[in-house]
């Protein structure tokens, strides 16, 4: 198995977008960022009983991972959105990580709250954003999409030309790529599911039998574990 000990393995600007998928894959495990726990599953917020949990705030703790993603959202907006204006990040754990990319692009910064403050201000996007201002979003995981979704439509309201969202990982649900086509949101993700069952493997986190049962969650979240 996995030693929980982080090793550092980074290799800075990979150019293939297989390599890049791996590569952020293995970090997330190696620093525990992803559990992969079929016998006991965890309970989601939505009542999902699933294999996994993803928490990449933890990657902030290690340096070198915290630099190889900022760099990486950083290549992939370079790539995708070169037009740029600006950064926001979704509350909370899209924050810290859309303020690094910002600094590596020198770009201007944002971050949006799910609804505006009960006091004060009354903000929803904290900091200043001028209308009509090219505006990508970072996430730090994308499920359905719902959440992070609602933060397009908070930017667009306040009349920014949002180009589209950046996110560390995907769990690749068909819900979610149906959300953001209806809400016309284009996404790239770092890394995804299958590239982290591949590495979980490669790594010998996770046995060749709880594959199967990894792999029957993510083609049915909902009814997985009833």
């Amino acid at each position: 198995m996995l030693s929980l000990q982080h090793r550092s393995i980074i290799r800075f600007f990979p150019l293939n977008p297989t390599t890049i998928k791996r590569e952020v894959a293995r970090h997330l495990l190696t620093v525990q960022a992803v559990r992969l726990r079929p016998d006991q599953p965890f309970t989601w917020s939505s009542g999902w009983q699933s294999p996994i949990y993803c928490d990449n705030r933890i990657t902030l703790s290690y340096p070198d991972v915290r630099t190889y993603i900022k760099q990486a959202l950083a290549d992939a907006i370079r790539q995708h959105f070169p037009s740029a204006e600006a950064i926001a990040g979704v509350a909370t754990a899209g924050i810290p990580q859309g303020a690094l990319v910002a600094d590596v692009l020198e770009l201007p910064y944002c971050y949006v709250r799910p609804e505006p403050k009960k006091h004060g201000m009354g903000n929803q996007i904290e900091g200043r954003l001028e209308a009509g201002t090219r505006v990508v979003v970072i996430e730090d995981l994308i499920s359905t999409g719902g959440s992070s979704l609602k933060v397009v439509d908070a930017l667009r309201a306040a009349g920014a030309q949002v180009l589209g969202m950046a996110a560390i990982f995907t769990y690749g649900f068909p819900l979610a790529t149906q959300n953001f086509a209806d809400k016309n949101v284009s996404l790239v993700c770092l890394s995804d599911y299958e590239a982290l069952l591949t590495e979980a493997q490669l790594l010998d986190y996770i046995s060749a039998d709880a594959m199967t049962s990894l792999a029957a969650w993510r083609e049915n979240p909902a009814e997985w574990g009833r």
